[in-house]
């Protein structure tokens, strides 16, 4: 078991600042960097990953489309989801990719169920399901042995422009959020929980809360 998990809190920050400040902290760590998790929202933007197809952007209109260097298709992100960028050593913690998306997948689900809600993952489709309808998406690169992007959980947030896409490459896919399936919700509350909820299934001892933002 690691120590301490490191927490970086962004509040509301351009999807493209984030992105070029993960790849500077993934190119320039070291062997003994430690790992962070960094806790954003993110005014509206569509990313689209490596695998992604032109035609799952059905009709984008004024939101901007961003490529990116995560695994798979498109997706939307905007105030109120609660994204969590995991900046790990995932070969010095000895995680495979497969182990670190199912660790990932199980966070959330804990999450959701401490809220009283039911969701399951899909062996096929990576993510977090609540009923059918998708609640979470996950997305990662690795390079060098260590992990950023990370996930994207809905708590409370227009879901409107989620139907200008096909989610992560699937037409029609139905998507979700925690206050439709909970009654309102405290995305300062959300948040909290998902520290724990990842220091306990990233095997770490403790975390702590890292002041500052992204350079």
């Amino acid at each position: 078991m690691s120590a301490s998990l490191g927490f970086r809190d962004l509040g509301l920050l351009p999807y493209t600042a984030v992105l070029e400040a993960m790849r500077r902290f993934t190119d320039q760590r070291g062997p003994g960097t430690a790992d962070e998790v960094w806790l954003v929202e993110h005014p509206p933007v569509f990313t689209q990953g490596q695998a992604g197809k032109a035609e799952h952007l059905l009709l984008p209109g004024d939101i901007p489309v961003v490529q990116t260097d995560r695994g798979g298709q498109v997706t939307y992100h905007g105030p109120g989801q609660l994204v969590a960028y995991l900046l790990l050593d995932v070969r010095r913690l000895g995680f495979g990719v497969r182990d670190l998306v199912s660790r990932m997948e199980r966070c959330l689900i804990e999450l959701l169920g401490s809220y009283g809600v039911e969701a399951a993952a899909k062996p096929d489709a990576p993510g977090v399901y609540v009923d059918g309808a998708k609640i979470a998406s996950l997305g990662l690169r690795i390079r060098n042995g260590c992990s950023f992007h990370g996930l994207a959980l809905n708590v409370d947030m227009d879901l409107a422009p989620f139907r200008r896409i096909n989610p992560c490459g699937y037409a029609g896919l139905a998507m979700t959020q925690l206050r439709d399936q909970a009654g309102p919700i405290e995305l300062t509350e959300v948040r909290a929980r998902l520290r724990g909820q990842l220091v306990k299934h990233l095997d770490y001892a403790e975390q702590t809360t890292l002041a500052g933002g992204i350079d």
